[in-house]
This record gives structure tokens, C-alpha cells and sequence, in this order.
């Protein structure tokens, strides 16, 4: 049974799952209906280092860069629409090969050109974060997002991170205002 988790609640994610190293990052959500543009929102991870930074720009996975060169965090693919039912977006994680120097990652969603088509995450509903044993499919983790972020255009939605050995989950929730390259220069990449 799936654990359910409120904003800033932290979980053990891997502590009395033994052999858990492969999980499903899925991200879904709706949004309202009105007239004007289609909204396109994207999922990414970033691998953080000690600092809170990544590394080098080869550490942000996202829908131009699928796969992270250890092998260990890969998009499934860019959903341009939000469509159907379930998961919109996929993070896949192995996390016996994320490499020793990262001790966080980050996983985000952010509307694509949220400013150009006067678009914020305050006309998405139903948002949320699981995630699932890839083994068999089995949901772990939940978090849905119930807040009204009415000028954010990007979200922080979770974070996994080391503790000691194990892997901890943490249901953040933080929204930011000036999208993915606000994210992208938080983590300390200059794009």
C-alpha cells in the first residue's frame, strides 16, 4: 500500500526495501479548461552534488537530454498535451548506478513558454508525484499537490536524496515564478 505524503513530509524510500534500487518517477495532472493555448508542461530531474548544484549541465535530464550519461536517471518522453489518464511523465531511476558525487535529485515540472501564453501552474489541477518499484509496478509513494500556485510557472515537486545508504523521499512543493531557467540557474546551470 501506497504511503501518502503531505508537503515537507520526508520518507525512508529504500530502508526496509530490500533490493529496491529501480523505481518510476511518474508525474501527472489536469488542466482546466478555457480558451486559449494548449498547456505543455515538462518534467525534468536534476542531480545535485553537496553544494545543491549540479555539476555540469549533462546533470539535468530533461526532454532534449533523456538520459543521464551514468545510466541512472532516464526521461521516457515528452507528453506535449497532459492527456488521459495516469501518469503524464516518467522519470525512471536506478539508483545503485547514480554516481557517488550526487546526493540529491531534484524532480520538477515546469510550464513550456508559461509566459508567452499567460499560463501558470493556478489552471492546473489535480497534480501529483509517485513513485512506483519499477519490478512490479507496485505505487510506494504519493504526493498529491493540493495547492493554489497562482503565478508560479514552475514547480519543485520532490526530492530524493542520500541518507547514509539509504535513499530518503521528500514532498516539496516549492513553486517559483519565472520557469525552467530559474530552475536551471538555482542548480547552477547558465543556460
Amino acid at each position: 500500500m501506497a504511503v501518502n505524503l503531505q508537503k515537507g513530509q520526508k520518507v525512508d524510500l529504500t530502508k526496509g526495501r530490500a533490493g529496491l534500487s529501480k523505481v518510476v518517477v511518474g508525474l501527472g495532472w489536469d488542466t482546466n479548461r478555457f480558451d486559449g493555448p494548449d498547456f505543455d508542461l515538462d518534467a525534468s530531474a536534476f542531480l545535485l552534488g553537496d553544494s545543491g548544484k549540479c555539476s555540469d549541465e549533462k546533470d539535468f535530464v530533461y526532454y532534449n537530454n533523456l538520459k543521464h550519461l551514468s545510466g541512472s536517471v532516464e526521461h521516457l518522453g515528452d507528453n506535449l498535451t497532459g492527456e488521459g489518464e495516469g501518469d503524464d511523465e516518467q522519470i525512471k531511476i536506478d539508483l545503485s548506478k547514480i554516481p557517488a558525487e550526487v546526493q540529491k535529485i531534484s524532480i520538477s515540472v515546469t510550464i513550456h513558454e508559461a509566459k508567452e501564453r499567460n499560463q501558470n501552474f493556478g489552471l492546473v489541477s489535480n497534480a501529483f508525484v509517485r513513485v512506483l518499484d519499477e519490478a512490479n509496478g507496485s505505487e510506494l509513494l504519493r504526493y498529491d499537490l493540493s495547492e493554489d500556485y497562482s503565478i508560479e510557472t514552475a514547480l519543485v515537486f520532490c526530492e530524493l536524496y542520500r541518507n547514509g545508504a539509504e535513499w530518503k523521499f521528500a514532498a516539496v512543493g516549492q513553486g517559483f515564478n519565472d520557469g525552467l531557467y530559474g530552475l536551471c540557474r538555482l542548480y547552477g546551470l547558465n543556460v
